[in-house]
Formats: structure tokens, C-alpha cells, sequence
């Protein structure tokens, strides 16, 4: 695949990010999101990708959208086309028009999936090598996942998601390369985690850390950045041959999100290998 000389990533600033309502077993809305706080932690991400090279794109906020930060739920890119998300509860879904203004002005042709298939986007539909993996049941449809895959062209392993906490494939997955991904096992049904196992080089993170979503990792070539708080994936991830990073998101995990959630990667993760478009 070809790449972009400085991998591109599209976040939003949390300027109306807050604990609205309650969607995942995260939220709680008698525990407020400290708004200064959380503006902090945002820049640390957008600073520290910034310095790792990549070019972070800025979509606009909007007020009475607080979700529209976890820029990972937009939609799936695939080369110039996103396939939009189509979001399971009402209270996000109104962030739909805004991602298409913002995809389309910015050059991408977008595509909505037919009618009653929910979808979350790179939440939920992870490219390793050329298979697309995704994450099932509790948030998006295994037949919106089949549809993606054969508008695309490759092949889908379905994951079903077992543990509500990882709500979505990206809290509890992120591949590395087309040959390594880290993970969460008990995230996974039994036939799941049989699937992962084709995957070369399985990373497995322990409980604490996977609730410190350190599977909700941004990858930049070699370099990982991560929440704070996941030494033991730390070391991995140097095992490995990856430089880990970490600053701190604890204000994002109070919504159930962390690095990942917060950016798009708009030219394709390191770990995917796309079929031509």
C-alpha cells in the first residue's frame, strides 16, 4: 500500500466532550469529566503524535456531540473511500452528518450502509495484513461486517465481543503489523480467540492493563502510545521490537476511550495491507 510521507490522522478537540449519558458500563454521569483536565490529556495525544511525525487533521467540535472527540467511530477508510458509521444508540448518531461534511470536503467519497446494519467504524473493523477483523455483538452487526468486506474485496473474520467493558474491537485489539497485533483474551468468545490465533504474533495484555485500555493504542511505524498505567505491555511491546509511549487519557477512560478512540488513521494503519482499490 501506498503511503503518504507522514501518516495522517483526524482527531477533534474536546471542547464539548463531557459524560452526557450513559451508553457503556464506563459512563456515569454522577462522575463528571474534568473539562480543563481533559483538554490537557487531548493536547499531550495530539503533541506526542505530532512529534512521532504524523500529520493530525482537526475536525471542528460541536456542541451537543461530546462523543465526536473518539474520532476512531467515524467510519472505516479505505483508500479514498469511508464507509460511514451507522451507530447503534441515538445519542451518537447525530454525529453521522458531521463526519460525512467532513470526509467530503476533504476528498473522500463516503458510503452509508443499508438500512438496520449498525456499524462503529475503525472501532470496530481493524485491518491486519489484508484480513479485516471485526468486533461483533455489542456494538455493531456481523452482516454490516460481511456487506463491508464484500464491498471491499477481502477477507472478514468476524469477533464476537463478550465482555461489555470492551465494548468495541479497538478496547481490547490493535495490530501492530500484518504479522502482530496485542489483545485482551477474555474480551473474546472461545471461537474468537481460536480465530486470532492465526495471526503470527499475538501480544496478550493482563485485566489491569486492558482496563487501562492499553489495547487502545495509536501505532506509528515502530513507536506505540498508549493510557499510562500498562509497564508489563511496556516491556512487551520493547520485546517486540516497539518503542512504547505513554501519556495520560484517565479523563477519556471515564467515557470508555483512550489514544485510539481518539484519532482516524485516514491513509491506512501500519498493520494493513489493502487490497487495490
Amino acid at each position: 500500500m501506498d503511503r503518504q510521507p507522514s501518516p495522517r490522522i483526524l482527531m477533534c478537540p474536546p471542547d464539548f466532550y463531557g459524560i452526557e449519558y450513559e451508553i457503556n458500563p464506563w459512563m456515569n454521569r454522577d462522575v463528571p469529566s474534568d473539562t480543563a483536565l481533559a483538554r490537557d490529556q487531548w493536547r499531550g495525544l495530539y503533541e506526542h503524535l505530532c512529534s512521532l511525525g504524523a500529520d493530525v487533521q482537526l475536525m471542528t467540535p460541536v456542541a451537543g456531540l461530546p462523543d465526536l472527540v473518539f474520532t476512531a467511530n467515524a467510519g472505516l477508510v479505505w483508500h479514498d473511500t469511508v464507509y460511514l458509521a451507522t451507530f447503534r444508540h441515538s445519542a451518537r448518531q447525530g454525529e453521522t452528518p458531521v463526519d460525512r461534511e467532513w470526509f467530503e470536503t476533504h476528498g473522500f467519497k463516503t458510503v452509508t450502509l443499508p438500512d438496520g446494519m449498525n456499524f462503529e467504524g475503525a472501532g470496530d473493523a481493524l485491518f491486519c495484513g489484508d484480513t479485516l477483523f471485526a468486533g461483533y455483538l455489542i456494538r455493531s452487526d456481523a452482516p454490516a461486517m460481511h456487506w463491508l468486506a464484500g464491498q471491499i474485496g477481502c477477507r472478514v473474520i468476524p469477533l464476537q465481543l463478550v465482555d461489555t467493558r470492551f465494548y468495541h474491537l479497538d478496547t481490547c485489539f490493535c495490530p501492530l503489523d500484518p504479522h502482530t497485533a496485542i489483545y485482551y483474551p477474555p474480551a473474546f468468545d472461545d471461537y474468537a480467540r481460536r480465530a486470532l490465533q492465526q495471526i503470527p504474533k499475538l501480544i496478550p495484555i493482563n485485566e489491569i492493563e486492558a482496563i487501562r485500555f492499553g489495547c487502545n493504542a495509536v501505532v506509528i511505524g515502530r513507536h506505540v502510545v498508549t493510557n499510562t498505567g500498562c509497564p508489563e505491555l511496556a516491556d512487551s511491546l520493547r520485546a517486540a521490537g516497539y518503542e512504547p509511549h505513554e501519556t495520560p487519557l484517565d479523563e477519556f477512560l471515564k467515557a470508555g476511550g483512550s489514544a485510539k478512540c481518539l484519532t482516524l488513521r485516514l491513509d491506512g494503519e501500519e498493520a494493513a495491507v489493502w487490497p487495490a482499490g
